[in-house]
């Protein structure tokens, strides 16, 4: 099988990742945090290694400033939810991910807030002024991806911070797309709250994921519960990252997501170099077949497409039956399909990762050109 659905989930994870989570399990599987023998200090060191290192990766110096969610979808949930009150306006973009436009779209619904969005140019670029424009007196956040998942073009997070900045709004980045794969500044380019999941471009484990927020940022909890802290109050601390970690954390999960984390970080630019051009020889060649409409501009990190006369799904799962493991399909960001015009029928989304090869993309379009000439209506 040749895996090119990595925007989805990072496949092959490297093999410290896997002995990494089998020896938080079986060296020291206690609760991090809820008591003081040595197993539990030792679970709890996993747990503020891990943290630490996040903290590094994004420049902050106060790891207590992050906190740990279920994946990227739990830390939006936890943004947006959390600083949001009654009567605040939102601009947000039409490329968003369902994790931002689902959330934000029931608070429209329920009459709690107020929501702009914002299209994309012909490129799929977020303009910071339009983002301007969109904004009111009362706009209290702006929720953008910091890359599109099915457009693969990174967005000028200092360009929209630096406006939120001027005009006393909060910017959350969505780093779905991004975290492992490009440098992350937030506290430089003005970003307030940035989420991202483990299980992408940091390499680790399914069901991870983090929630970083700016000094002077506060965000009521989404969960209520036992945080090992403050104990004899019945009331939700709010110290971070207490105040957003209630229940017992997924340790393994940490442990797994540390230990991809040290490979991404020290293969990122060889890997996000890799990336890019084998997303640019894919491109080339489908471009080269007749009738394939490519979504993707030059450059990006992924490629969309579409062959003629079949559907997005029909032809992944044909792909599928020749081992080619890619996503068809709208990816759960409909707002990106509406504009492309592919709302009815979705894309082809190949998405490269770091254990790629030119050779295995070869092999893709040598299996595309297969399956157009034994399925593609002309």
């Amino acid at each position: 099988m040749i895996y090119l659905d990595n925007a989805a989930t990072s496949y092959p994870k490297p093999k410290c990742v896997t002995d990494a989570m089998a020896a938080a399990l079986t060296r020291c599987g206690a609760n991090p945090g809820r008591g003081g023998h040595r197993l539990s200090l030792a679970a709890g060191r996993i747990v503020e290694g891990c943290r630490e290192a996040i903290a590094q990766m994004l420049g902050e110096s106060d790891a207590s400033r992050v906190a740990f969610a279920c994946n990227a979808t739990d830390a939006l949930n936890m943004a947006i939810h959390g600083v949001l009150r009654t009567g605040d306006h939102v601009v947000s973009t039409l490329i968003e991910h369902n994790s931002v436009l689902r959330p934000l779209s029931e608070l429209s619904r329920a009459g709690a807030i107020t929501l702009t969005l914002v299209a994309p140019d012909a490129q799929g670029r977020i303009s910071a002024q339009e983002i301007e424009r969109a904004m009111l007196p009362g706009t209290r956040l702006v929720a953008m991806t910091h890359m599109s998942n099915v457009l693969g073009t990174a967005q000028d997070a200092a360009a929209v911070g630096e406006v939120c900045r001027r005009r006393g709004a909060l910017l959350l980045l969505d780093c779905a797309q991004t975290a492992g794969h490009l440098p992350l500044e937030p506290a430089k380019w003005g970003v307030s709250l940035l989420a991202m999941p483990g299980h992408k471009g940091l390499l680790g484990p399914h069901g991870t994921g983090a929630l970083w927020m700016a000094a002077g940022v506060e965000a009521a909890p989404l969960r209520q519960g036992g945080t090992g802290s403050a104990s004899e109050s019945m009331f939700q601390p709010r110290m971070m990252p207490d105040s957003l970690e209630s229940g017992t954390l997924n340790l393994p999960g940490i442990a797994g997501l540390h230990a991809g984390l040290r490979v991404a970080m020290a293969r990122r630019e060889e890997a996000h170099a890799r990336c890019t051009a084998l997303c640019s020889l894919l491109r080339e060649e489908l471009l080269n077949l007749p009738g394939i409409r490519v979504y993707t501009p030059r450059g990006a990190s992924l490629v969309s497409f579409n062959l003629p006369g079949i559907g997005s799904q029909a032809a992944a799962d044909l792909l599928d039956e020749q081992d080619m493991a890619v996503r068809g399909g709208l990816h759960c960001a409909p707002g990106v399909h509406r504009l492309l015009g592919t709302l009815e029928g979705g894309a082809i989304r190949v998405s490269p990762g770091m254990y790629n090869t030119r050779e295995n993309i070869l092999a893709f379009v040598r299996a595309v050109r297969m399956l157009m000439r034994e399925h593609v209506v002309r």
